[in-house]
C-alpha cells in the first residue's frame, strides 16, 4: 500500500427510513448479502460480521459468472450503536461511517482512504453504486 497520506474520499446517501432500521441492514449478513454490491453483474453470496469495537468482518464478494472474486473485510476500530461505524481493511486503510437520523431518514455518510491501483473517482463511483444499492433495498424492504 502506498503511505503517502492522502485524503478520504466521502460518499452519503438520504435512506427514507429511521436509523434503527437502517442499521439493521447495515450490519446484519443476511441483508449485506442482499445490498453489497456495486452493479448488477456482482453479488454477495456470503457475509460474517461481529459489529463490536475489536469485532471482525468478512463480505465475499463476486462476479455472478464466477470469472472473479475477494473478500473484503477488517477490524471495528469504534462502534456506536445507531451513530457511527470504523473500521480497518486488512490492507490497513481505514473507513468512517456515520448515521445521522431525521426523523423517518438517516444520512449516512461512509468516508474511506483510497488505495493507490485506481483513480479516485472510480473508487468514489463504486463505493457509491454500493450505497445507492443499500439505499433501494432498505428503502423497498419491510
Amino acid at each position: 500500500m502506498n503511505t503517502t497520506k492522502t485524503q478520504m474520499i466521502t460518499v452519503e446517501a438520504l435512506i427514507n427510513a429511521p436509523v434503527e432500521k437502517v442499521w439493521k441492514f447495515w450490519t446484519q449478513p443476511e441483508h449485506i448479502t442482499q445490498w453489497c454490491n456495486a452493479s448488477d453483474d456482482w453479488h454477495a453470496p456470503r457475509a460474517e460480521n461481529d459489529v463490536r469495537t475489536g469485532g471482525k468482518f468478512t463480505t465475499r464478494m463476486e462476479a455472478k459468472d464466477g470469472s472473479m472474486g475477494f473478500d473484503f473485510g477488517g477490524i471495528y476500530d469504534d462502534v456506536k450503536l445507531n451513530e457511527k461505524i470504523d473500521y480497518t481493511m486488512g490492507d490497513g486503510r481505514k473507513v468512517h461511517i456515520t448515521f445521522i437520523p431525521d426523523g423517518n431518514s438517516t444520512k449516512v455518510l461512509e468516508s474511506f482512504d483510497p488505495e493507490s491501483m485506481n483513480p479516485h473517482e472510480m473508487q468514489r463511483n463504486g463505493w457509491q453504486a454500493i450505497l445507492n444499492n443499500f439505499k433501494k433495498y432498505t428503502e423497498t424492504r419491510g
